[in-house]
């Protein structure tokens, strides 16, 4: 199926200059990032999530100070633009993050140059369909030594959280009633917008607790709905969000530290701090668990090694631990609007209520009792149609024998 953002990349002759807009923090730049302007970004080990927003911006080039492909595992992110057309130059180095908002360059192969000088801004290697597959390749060597270095951070973790996981100990008291309930849990990940798209029905029919995580937030309101509660470091999450009634679960690390505290005592919204270690994904699933929830379902979240190693933090053996404890209640929302699309057309729903009136009408023309029901409605709508006749001065209409 032809990728609808796919578009013919620029040669590498083009002299046309560019605006750039620069951010060391990707998914911070996706939200001032317009069409056909130039992403620069310092994001090693580019992750699926952060390329398919960039993608959606339609920038016309990224530029990546750092390796979007370090060989520590085949992450996707560089694929997803690749895919989408999108020029990807990268290993650019820090010279490239000294440009500003605003500035122009021009982009000749993995050549960067501002357009009033011979000398150039910084120098990568511009990605292809080819080269990005031979990092795959390469990367996937070295996932032995991923699982390994995962298998060491899930025993640190158990070890330092045992007593949150098993005993709910820490767990702030939240007002937004879960118990017996189902709670649905958003999370920015991948397919989130064609799943929370495809529980529209679920959501209407059993009214579950809504928790947004961090920017899961923003998509709960665009998707027309409402959170209840969101739990994040608010490092993601807009001000409307936090802004819209929902509980807040400030997430903090196990020392106290809490960066996104400050901005919200500054909206001057009430909240609650919670600290732990893992994500804040975990945080929400182990709130919903400790609330006695019948359901947890999770959308977006992560559930395999890669998506755990694409989320860059060595502290997602957190996640699979939390799978473990509230596996019982647990459903993954993951691809569900792969698995279920529907295959009827609304042709064929046209059709076949048009088939079901002349199958009625049929059956009525056959009894003395229908056909005086069928004479009686043809009175009546000859009435309606001369009176709307005789609105626009024509003469009545012959009644319906």
């Amino acid at each position: 199926m032809r990728n609808p953002f796919r578009r013919t990349p620029p040669s590498g002759s083009d002299r046309s200059t560019r605006v750039v807009r620069v951010d060391s923090r990707t998914k911070r730049l996706t939200k001032r990032l317009q069409s056909g302007e130039v992403a620069v970004i310092d994001h090693a080990d580019l992750d699926r999530v952060a390329a398919e927003a960039l993608v959606e911006c339609r920038p016309s080039a990224v530029l990546n100070a750092a390796p979007s492909v370090s060989g520590r595992y085949p992450n996707l992110g560089p694929g997803v633009l690749v895919e989408a057309g999108i020029p990807l130059v990268d290993d650019l180095g820090p010279e490239v993050m000294r440009l500003h908002d605003g500035q122009r360059v021009i982009i000749r192969d993995g050549t960067v140059l501002l357009p009033d000088e011979e000398q150039p801004v910084a120098e990568g290697t511009r990605q292809s369909a080819e080269t990005v597959e031979a990092s795959m390749a390469s990367a996937r060597k070295g996932l032995a030594v991923q699982l390994e270095a995962f298998a060491a951070n899930t025993i640190e973790y158990m070890r330092g959280e045992w007593d949150l996981l098993l005993n709910g100990v820490g767990m702030p008291e939240v007002s937004t009633q879960m118990g017996g309930r189902h709670v649905l849990v958003v999370v920015r990940g991948y397919s989130y917008k064609e799943d929370l798209r495809a529980l529209r029905p679920y959501i209407r029919e059993y009214k579950p607790v809504i928790i947004g995580v961090d920017g899961g937030a923003d998509a709960v309101l665009e998707a027309g709905l409402k959170p209840h509660m969101i739990v994040g470091d608010m490092d993601s999450v807009s001000d409307r969000a936090l802004s819209c009634g929902a509980e807040i679960v400030v997430h903090a690390y196990r020392d106290g530290r809490a960066p996104g505290l400050e901005r919200v005592e500054e909206l001057g919204v009430s909240h609650h701090v919670f600290s732990a270690t893992g994500t804040s994904e975990d945080i929400a699933m182990l709130m919903a668990d400790e609330a006695d929830a019948e359901i947890i379902v999770a959308l977006g979240t992560h559930a395999t090694l890669v998506e755990f190693l694409d989320k860059g933090r060595s502290g997602m053996s957190s996640t699979f631990l939390t799978r473990l404890k509230v596996g019982g209640r647990l459903i993954d929302a993951k691809g569900v609007s792969r698995l279920y699309r529907t295959r009827i057309s609304g042709w064929w729903l046209l059709l076949l209520a048009l088939a079901g009136v002349l199958a009625l009408t049929a059956a009525l023309m056959s009894t003395p009792g229908g056909q005086t029901f069928l004479g009686l409605f043809g009175a009546i709508w000859d009435d309606i149609v001369n009176f709307f006749r005789s609105l626009v001065g024509l003469s009545p209409r012959p009644p319906t024998v």
